[in-house]
């Protein structure tokens, strides 16, 4: 009796020991364990995975793709209103010349295939005279412009040089607010440069940047000479291309915008198949719809988009519709407002003939349409046509 009391008192020790320490040093264990009266079949949470303490190896990946391009043109300076005054001459002379002057400018670009095409904004290279392409290796090449397209800011140039290193394209539609990225680009000349920050919004629209906006923001500081470059993921993967910024002083005061690699890539194949990018169009000029308006219209919502112009001649007009009709479908495909409908529109083979739904004095009309192609810079900012 007196042995199996003593071997009690030693296991009573053994366990008393063994809680003192559990409870000193694991405490969690007892906080969501059996033992603090939880039930044992519900898994603690799982910890948050840790942000990586560097973005090294996606810079390292995504850099050597990333070139500095520099352009020059010749610019004719302003002509002085009292130069061609023969009195202002003779006191004067030709301290005021009026000959055309070389403007260099720089940005960035990204190398996109072993072809040696580069993507990068069209108001980078517009009305250069001659473009160069400065490669992270520090090699140089002339570079020739394929095509460019000034409704979405995007330009294909083209250098001839081997062994190129060619960026991953990611996934824009994949990303969400608040994931990483890092800007990859040459601000302001001093060389190449990565900054960092996160996806603040995403489908910007409606800034009078461009004809076609649908814009990345974010807060990865964007500076002069960035515009071209690459916004890549965390993983090094190109999923925007740096456009513009939002600044009253010149620099980056943490609102940048970007387009999406969806857009650029789809740009990207039209200009290398055709020289341009081929866009759908119907000729017509047309807003948001107000809800007013679509109250005393009977509509119960506001999709739709009211047309106030119609070219004469043009697609639209020739399929019989009219100032003041509000358009609620085309191609079965319903608009949520002017520019959705933009977009939609301009992404329809021009030639194809599709249905439209039309609202005129409360009555639903449809009718046909015969999809003209869209001329160069016919839209204007703000997501509209003009007629």
């Amino acid at each position: 009796m007196k042995r199996l009391w003593l071997l009690f008192a030693q296991f009573t020790t053994l366990c008393v020991a063994a809680f003192f320490v559990v409870t000193t040093f694991r405490p969690e264990l007892l906080r969501h364990g059996p033992l603090a009266g939880g039930n044992p079949s519900v898994s603690a949470p799982a910890p948050a995975t840790p942000a990586p303490a560097s973005y090294r190896a996606a810079a390292k990946k995504a850099m050597p793709a990333v070139v500095n391009i520099y352009t020059t043109k010749r610019v004719r300076p302003s002509k002085h209103p009292f130069l061609d005054d023969p009195l202002f001459r003779r006191f004067f002379g030709d301290e005021f010349p009026n000959e055309p002057q070389r403007v260099t400018s720089l940005g960035s670009g990204v190398i996109v295939d072993h072809q040696g095409y580069i993507l990068t904004n069209h108001h980078v290279i517009e009305a250069a005279d001659e473009i160069q392409v400065l490669l992270a290796d520090g090699r140089r090449a002339p570079a020739r412009l394929v095509g460019s397209d000034p409704e979405t800011d995007l330009a294909v140039i083209r250098i001839d040089l081997p062994d190129l290193p060619v960026i991953e394209f990611g996934h824009a539609e994949r990303l969400a607010v608040g994931d990483v990225v890092l800007a990859i680009g040459n601000p302001f000349g001093v060389g190449q440069t990565v900054t960092m920050g996160i996806v603040s919004a995403l489908g910007r629209s409606h800034l009078g940047i461009n004809t076609f906006e649908d814009f990345i923001q974010t807060d990865a500081p964007i500076n002069p000479g960035n515009s071209g470059g690459a916004l890549v993921d965390a993983n090094g993967a190109l999923v925007g291309i740096n456009s513009a910024i939002f600044s009253r002083s010149g620099g980056s005061l943490g609102i940048g915008f970007a387009i999406p690699e969806t857009q650029a890539r789809q740009v990207l194949r039209e200009i290398v198949e055709h020289g341009a990018v081929v866009r759908g169009w119907i000729g017509v000029s047309m807003r948001d719809l107000a809800p007013e308006l679509a109250r005393a219209q009977g509509l119960d919502q506001t999709q739709g988009i009211l047309i106030v112009g119609v070219l004469r001649g043009g697609p639209a007009d020739r399929a019989g519709i009219q100032a003041g009709d509000i358009l609620t479908r085309i191609d079965g495909q319903p608009l949520a407002d002017a520019n959705a409908a933009l977009r939609q529109i301009a992404q329809l083979a021009p030639g194809r003939q599709v249905a439209a739904t039309i609202v005129r004095q409360g009555r639903e009309k449809r009718l046909h349409i015969v999809i003209g192609r869209r001329p160069p810079k016919v839209g204007v900012p703000g997501g509209e046509e003009e007629p």
